[in-house]
């Protein structure tokens, strides 16, 4: 089993800054595939940005590019956020898919076999 844990939410207000982190803990293997999805209450779950297992192949979703910035030291998974909007308000959830070295459509949620349970940010106008 494999567990993953983040935090790092909280409340800030618009234009402020967070970073959230996912600890992946238990039977990992060699190479595994993270990400970072959020959803908002009514919305569907969107991919937010993603790591391969080196850290080095990234991918951000259009709507927080140039404002989130993901990175990624092998078991630990991090999402630093700039520029916060109200909009931005969800819970963030860390998700990882075992085994994996690069995925076609990293930002797709069904690519992935474990999840957090999810830190909430709050952004307030």
């Amino acid at each position: 089993q494999v567990q993953l844990v983040e935090s790092g939410g909280g409340s800030v207000q618009a234009g402020g800054s967070l970073r959230l982190s996912c600890a992946a803990s238990g039977n990992l293997a060699n190479n595994y595939c993270m990400a970072w999805f959020r959803q908002a209450p009514g919305r569907e779950r969107e991919g937010v940005a993603a790591a391969d297992i080196t850290g080095r192949r990234t991918l951000t979703a259009d709507s927080v590019k140039g404002r989130f910035t993901v990175s990624r030291d092998v078991a630990e998974l991090y999402l630093t956020m700039n520029s916060l909007q109200p909009e931005d308000t969800a819970r963030y959830f860390c998700a990882a898919k075992l085994p994996c070295f690069q995925l076609a459509n990293p930002l797709r949620g069904p690519e992935y076999n474990y999840w957090g349970e999810g830190t909430q940010v709050t952004v307030s106008s």
